[in-house]
């Protein structure tokens, strides 16, 4: 009976060692994303919203570089470099602001071990599925710009009457997603032989400057019929221009992204549409295939498309284009 006893107390002693003594399993580390935007606007912010509301599905941390004040490789790489040097982050979420000039602070990223998705914008030409020296990132999430610009330019075709003259207005050279725009809305212009292009400017991501080009154009060519703006910016620049001119009505503007002040333009009439883009949905994509990534292994696809929406003043109220609004808090 003792010997049965004594045994049965080295067994609880032997429990309660293993228990107390830490062998237990090792809680998980928490995983943290980082998220570098292009600029300081209602699109980029929406990418952040939706990534942290993945990160919050997910119990993940979210860290958010500092919003570039403009667009840029020299105001972007800094932030980027200086986040880096911080460290504490698995996985990198980048808008990157050039085709080229981001190639080699990224590819440094990624050296270290930190995996990372493109949003928006994409190094070289978004191939990352062939070998390059640009291939390193994991997949490219956003829109198909070109196939957007060219819904935009044949809505804009058909709106003035299919033919007179329309005006381009657009940010950077060297940027993914607006060289898509361009080259798709050129592409939809040939579609239409008694439309004439007379000309684009580049912004720099700047109102003021888009306002001041689209008036100059309006002065150039008074019987000009539309101008398309290919961001926020762009947009905003040009249907002010218009407005100005006091122009609204007969040139048509053509616009890209939701934010509420092209919505609130759209309700007054001085923006005929917008192609809105997903930016939550990009933002929440990554996080999601990134995570799977990290915690699964999984091969995440190169290319993501979430799509877009074009919202006119008719279909404004609908439940589908509430949801594509920039709704930024």
């Amino acid at each position: 009976m003792k010997k049965v006893l004594s045994v049965g107390l080295l067994l609880l002693l032997a429990g309660g060692l293993l228990f107390a003594g830490g062998k237990a399993e090792p809680e998980k580390e928490e995983l943290t994303f980082a998220y570098m935007s292009g600029i300081l606007d209602p699109f980029m912010q929406m990418i952040e919203k939706g990534a942290q509301a993945k990160c919050d599905e997910l119990g993940v941390k979210l860290m958010t570089a500092e919003y570039p004040k403009k667009w840029g490789a020299e105001i972007q790489v800094p932030i980027l470099e200086a986040m880096t040097a911080r460290g504490g982050f698995d996985f990198l979420l980048v808008v990157p602001t050039a085709q080229t000039a981001l190639i080699a602070p990224l590819k440094k990223i990624h050296d270290k071990g930190i995996p990372m998705i493109t949003c928006d914008t994409y190094l070289g030409d978004g191939d990352y599925s062939k070998p390059s020296e640009y291939s390193f990132p994991l997949a490219y999430i956003g829109s198909d710009n070109e196939q957007g610009g060219y819904e935009v330019g044949k809505k804009l075709c058909e709106m003035i009457g299919k033919q007179g003259k329309v005006y381009l207005n657009t940010t950077n050279p060297d940027v993914s997603s607006v060289a898509g725009r361009k080259a798709g809305f050129e592409r939809a212009l040939k579609e239409y032989p008694n439309v004439t292009l007379v000309g684009f400017d580049y912004n720099l991501d700047n109102q003021e400057t888009a306002q001041k080009q689209t008036a100059a154009v309006l002065q150039a060519h008074p019987d000009l019929k539309g101008v398309f703006g290919t961001n926020l910016f762009s947009a905003q620049g040009a249907y002010r221009a218009v407005v100005a001119a006091g122009l609204t009505g007969a040139v048509k503007v053509a616009s890209w992204d939701a934010g509420m002040d092209q919505i609130q333009a759209l309700e007054r009439g001085e923006i005929d549409f917008t192609l809105a883009q997903k930016p939550y949905e990009i933002g929440y994509l990554a996080v999601e295939w990134g995570y799977k990534y990290l915690t699964e292994g999984v091969e995440v696809p190169k290319v993501i498309r979430p799509g877009f929406f074009i919202i006119t003043k008719e279909n404004l109220n609908t439940p589908e284009a509430q949801a594509s609004i920039y709704k930024v808090d």
